[in-house]
């Protein structure tokens, strides 16, 4: 669905959200108390602002009656069988974000992966998997990709512990392209790379972590294990993650440093591939 389609769905869902909550006589305050969120979301769902999670949209559904109507609705908009479950709600979420956040500690993030990288990945974790199965997976992580492209581009923050750099995935070549794609990133300045560095003892904050921030909507936060992801939006919640990541973006080395210390990988796994 393309991104203009996609929109005007959205909008859809907020206009039947806002006729059916008044067919009840409820305020977005009344609503939202209701499925445990504030009348602030309510107003934002109905204006296509932000789009609600789906143990939301299934209590609307109870709330309002409406047999499962929002349900459907939001997995037919969000639903993407290319991506997990719980990960679906968060791509959709980063076509709009004005500033994205991430913290990895064992892989490059995904909006960053060369195809080679991505397909070795994917292997990794699905050994038994058709070839269709792993090109899609590949298609879909390069297509997420694209907003990284043009002038509406989110501001892009990325933090990577050393181990991504030193734990090969894929042949020494294919990990030497994909850290020579995250220096062409870096020289261009399309995102800001700093790596945590071995050196730094333990973490604030173990596993995956993004933060995003939106024009018209509250931040939120998404951390991940290997099996699964949560998706976070209560204010608190967030300030503490933007603070565990505050305190690594302190301990991690300088651009500069940083830029230094993936050439000098690079230049590793070059030398492994001269060798064979």
């Amino acid at each position: 669905m393309a991104n203009g389609s996609r929109q005007a769905a959205w909008e859809f869902f907020g206009a039947e959200l806002k006729r059916r909550r008044e067919d009840q006589g409820l305020t977005q305050v009344e609503l939202g108390t209701r499925v445990f969120v504030s009348g602030g979301y309510i107003g934002q769902f109905e204006q296509a602002i932000r789009k609600p999670q789906l143990d939301v949209a299934q209590r609307i559904d109870e709330v309002l009656g409406t047999s499962g109507f929002f349900e459907r609705t939001w997995r037919k908009l969000i639903d993407d069988t290319r991506y997990a479950d719980y990960f679906a709600a968060v791509v959709e979420l980063e076509r709009t974000a004005t500033q994205v956040c991430d913290f990895e500690p064992m892989v490059v993030p995904g909006l960053l992966q060369t195809a080679e990288y991505t397909r070795a990945i994917t292997q990794a974790t699905h050994p038994f998997a058709a070839d269709e199965f792993i090109e899609e997976k590949v298609t879909a992580r390069m297509e997420r990709a694209h907003i990284l492209e043009g002038t509406a581009r989110p501001d892009y923050w990325v933090i990577l512990h050393e181990a991504v750099l030193r734990i090969p995935v894929g042949s020494p070549e294919e990990m030497m392209h994909q850290l020579e794609r995250l220096t062409a990133v870096m020289r261009k300045r399309t995102v800001f790379v700093q790596v945590l560095p071995f050196a730094a003892g333990a973490l604030a904050h173990n596993g995956s972590l993004r933060l995003m921030e939106f024009e018209d909507a509250p931040p939120t936060a998404y951390t991940e294990t290997s099996f699964s992801g949560s998706l976070l939006d209560d204010p608190a919640v967030v300030k503490r993650a933007r603070r565990a990541y505050d305190l690594m973006r302190a301990a991690a080395l300088s651009p500069e440093a940083s830029l230094a210390l993936i050439e000098s990988a690079a230049e590793d796994y070059r030398r492994c591939t001269s060798r064979t």
